[in-house]
């Protein structure tokens, strides 16, 4: 069973927003990109939904999570500045299939754990464009990339 780490969506920039930064949502290239999420994610039948607290975690995942009558569930752990944490939730998760929302700073942490602990993994390939998404499943005791669905099946090209 697959766990699905997903960088949010396009969100704008940061600096041209005014206020909260956790209340920053998906731009309409982000909406977009989060609609295409569900056709990538449905075929692997996650059982759970968790996400970043931020607005536009919540938002990259709320279609997938409405098409399969699933909650998102926020986690702090998944919040920015928490990769330690979701290291261990990642590892707490290992055999279940579920979608975790995150960011960019988030996500190359747990990415990077994964490479650390997998034998001739490529630390160069381990990038995480906005709205695209890294399949891991257990091998064994260990948890392994297995894919990586890219920006390019969008439709247009870029989220």
């Amino acid at each position: 069973m697959p766990l699905m780490v997903v960088r949010h969506a396009n969100a704008g920039r940061r600096s041209a927003y005014q206020g909260d930064d956790r209340l920053r949502p998906l731009s309409s290239r982000g909406r977009d990109r989060a609609a295409a999420l569900v056709p990538l994610l449905s075929p692997y039948h996650p059982r759970t939904i968790l996400s970043s607290p931020y607005v536009r975690c919540r938002q990259t995942v709320e279609p997938i999570a409405d098409s399969l009558a699933l909650p998102v569930e926020p986690v702090d752990d998944l919040a920015e500045g928490h990769g330690a944490e979701a290291v261990r939730l990642l590892e707490s998760m290992a055999g279940e299939s579920a979608v975790l929302c995150t960011h960019g700073d988030v996500a190359l942490e747990m990415l990077e754990h994964l490479a650390a602990e997998s034998d001739g993994a490529e630390r160069a390939s381990l990038r995480l464009q906005k709205g695209e998404v890294w399949v891991i499943e257990s091998i064994g005791s260990t948890l392994t990339v297995v894919e990586h669905l890219r920006r390019a099946s969008v439709k247009g090209g870029s989220a």
